[in-house]
């Protein structure tokens, strides 16, 4: 069991990550915002803090070469940078929820940490979709 939800944590984590990356880049490049570019960052980098409290080393579980999920292929319909923010945040998001739901099993505190970033990303949604 232990092994199953280090993956979960791990596959979240860089679901996190990587959408808010694709964000940043769409805050820094398409708004120039520097301000917001790097509350994205700093968002991102919350979160690989907060994991350095989690109690494993997570890729020694990572198996990606038989992953059920692997061969899932989702159409992407997506048409402007907006489609593309709109689909990374929201990927984020849910991320976050699941960090915060299953890190709570190891660590209630690490639970408490994802919650606040899922809220500080719901923040940086809100100012960056009035400018888009």
């Amino acid at each position: 069991m232990k092994k199953d939800l280090f993956r979960i944590i791990d596959a979240n984590l860089n679901r996190s990550r990587e959408g808010l990356r694709v964000c940043e880049e769409v805050v820094r490049f398409v708004l120039e915002d520097e301000k917001l570019t790097g509350e994205f960052k700093r968002a991102r980098h919350s979160i690989s803090r907060s994991i350095k409290r989690f109690p494993g080393a997570l890729p020694e579980h990572r198996n990606t070469a038989t992953d059920a999920g692997r061969d899932i292929v989702t159409k992407n319909g997506r048409k402007n940078y907006q489609d593309v923010f709109s689909a990374n945040i929201q990927r984020s998001k849910e991320a976050l929820r699941v960090l915060e739901e299953f890190s709570g099993i190891f660590n209630r505190s690490l639970s408490k940490s994802f919650g606040r970033i899922r809220f500080q990303v719901y923040d940086l949604e809100k100012k960056t979709i009035a400018r888009l």
